[in-house]
C-alpha cells in the first residue's frame, strides 16, 4: 500500500470507514490524500515513501516550476531516464483523482502517474539453482535481457523494477559474470540477465497473509466510480488500494464489467501480449507479477509497471494494481499457490464483487 495511505487508514477506524463507505464518500480515498492533512506544497521526503529514485514511463514526459499542469513548462524527461526523487507533495485539483507530485533530480516537478518508483539493489547471483526454477524479482530500474552469451549486444526484451519472473538455470560468461536463463512463459524461447539484477523470492514473500480467516469469510470488492479495491474480512474493511480498471478505446469497449467472480486461477508471473483477450496487438509486457484471475478471457488483478497512474479507467479490462498491492492481493485470496508453481487452479477461490459506476 501506498505509504500516504498507510498512515491515513491508520487513522480510520473500521467504524469510520464503513461510515464513508456506506455514505458514497469513499471517493475521498482513491482521490490521492485529500482532506488527510497534506496539504498542497507540503513535502514529503523520499526516505519517508521508501523510494528515493524514479523512471519516466512516458515517452516524452514535461517538468513544470511547481506541482501544476498549468505551471511554467521547465522541460521534457524522456522514456527510461531515471532520476532521484527529491521530494514528493500535493499539487492542485488537476488531475483531480490523483494529486501526487514528485520533485525531481532539483528541476522541477512531474506529475507521479507519469514515474514508476524504483530502487537500485544488486544481489548476490548463485551459480546453481533448483530444476523447478526460481521466482525472481528485478531489483534495478530496468536492466536488458540478451538472447545469448555468444552475442551479448543483441538484446532480448528490457525487463523493468518489480517485474516477476522464473528463472531455471545459472550460467557464466567468458568474463565470469553469472546470468540467469528465463524460460518466456508465452512464447517458445528464453533469454538471458544479468543475475546480480535479480532478487531470488523466498517463501515468505508468497506466504498467506490472515491464513486463519476462514476462505468464506473473505471478499474483495472493486468499485468502479471509486477506482478502489477493498477487502474485507467477516465484513471488516481490512485493506484498500487504488486501482484502474478497464476503459473504452478507440479500438474497443474494454470496461471491466460488474458482477461477481473468484479468484480460482492465479500465477505469480505472466508475459501479457498479442493474441491475450485482455491484451491489444499494442501489447508485450513480460513478467506481469502476482496475477490473480477472474474470467476465463484473461481479466485479471495484476501488478503494474508501465505507468504509476492509478485512481481512473485506463486498462483494458483488468484491474491494474501497483506491484505492492498486487502481491498484497495476490497472497490474501485464495487459493494459495504453492512456492514452487508457475500457475495454480481451484474450482473455488475468493468472492470478487464488481461494483458498477
Amino acid at each position: 500500500m501506498d505509504f500516504l495511505d498507510r498512515i491515513f487508514l491508520q487513522q480510520v477506524s473500521r467504524r469510520s470507514f464503513l461510515k464513508l463507505s456506506g455514505s458514497g464518500l469513499l471517493a475521498l480515498f482513491c482521490m490521492p490524500w485529500m482532506e488527510r492533512g497534506y496539504k498542497p506544497r507540503q513535502e514529503i521526503s523520499p526516505e519517508e515513501s521508501s523510494y528515493q529514485l524514479g523512471r519516466i514511463v512516458g515517452n516524452r514526459i514535461p517538468v513544470y516550476d511547481r506541482p501544476s499542469v498549468s505551471g511554467t513548462f521547465v522541460k521534457n524527461y524522456y522514456q527510461d531516464l531515471v532520476l532521484p526523487i527529491d521530494h514528493i507533495t500535493l499539487g492542485d485539483d488537476e488531475p483531480h483523482y490523483n494529486r501526487i507530485w514528485y520533485h525531481m533530480n532539483g528541476e522541477g516537478y512531474v506529475h507521479s502517474g507519469n514515474v514508476q518508483p524504483v530502487a537500485l539493489v544488486e544481489n548476490q547471483p548463485v551459480s546453481s539453482l533448483p530444476e523447478t526454477g526460481r521466482l525472481a524479482e528485478i531489483s534495478v530500474p530496468y536492466t536488458d535481457s540478451i538472447w545469448t552469451l555468444a552475442k551479448p549486444d543483441r538484446v532480448a526484451y528490457r525487463l523493468y523494477y518489480n517485474t516477476v519472473h522464473w528463472v531455471t538455470e545459472s550460467l557464466r560468461d567468458q568474463s565470469g559474470q553469472i546470468w540467469y536463463r528465463i524460460p518466456d512463459d508465452k512464447w517458445d524461447f528464453s533469454y538471458l540477465v544479468r543475475a546480480e539484477h535479480m532478487r531470488l523470492l523466498q517463501p515468505e514473500d508468497v506466504a498467506p497473509i490472515s491464513p486463519g480467516v476462514p476462505p468464506e469469510a473473505k471478499r474483495l470488492e472493486i468499485r468502479l466510480a471509486e477506482q478502489v479495491v477493498i477487502a474485507y474480512e467477516s465484513g471488516w474493511p481490512v485493506y484498500m488500494c487504488r486501482t484502474a480498471t478497464g476503459a473504452r478505446f478507440i479500438d474497443g469497449d474494454y470496461r471491466t464489467q460488474p458482477g461477481r467472480y473468484i479468484t480460482n486461477r492465479k500465477r505469480p508471473s505472466r508475459h501479457m501480449a498479442a493474441g491475450d483477450p485482455a491484451a491489444p496487438s499494442s501489447y508485450d509486457l513480460p513478467g506481469i507479477p502476482w496475477v490473480c484471475y477472474l474470467t476465463e478471457n484473461g481479466v485479471s488483478f495484476h501488478g503494474t509497471y508501465w505507468h504509476n497512474d492509478f485512481g481512473k479507467p485506463r486498462s483494458h479490462g483488468c484491474i491494474n494494481l501497483s506491484c505492492a498491492s498486487a502481491n498484497w492481493v495476490y497472497r490474501w485470496t485464495n487459493p494459495v499457490v504453492p512456492f514452487d508453481k508457475t500457475w495454480y487452479l481451484e474450482d473455488t477461490g475468493t468472492v470478487v464483487d464488481i461494483i458498477g459506476e
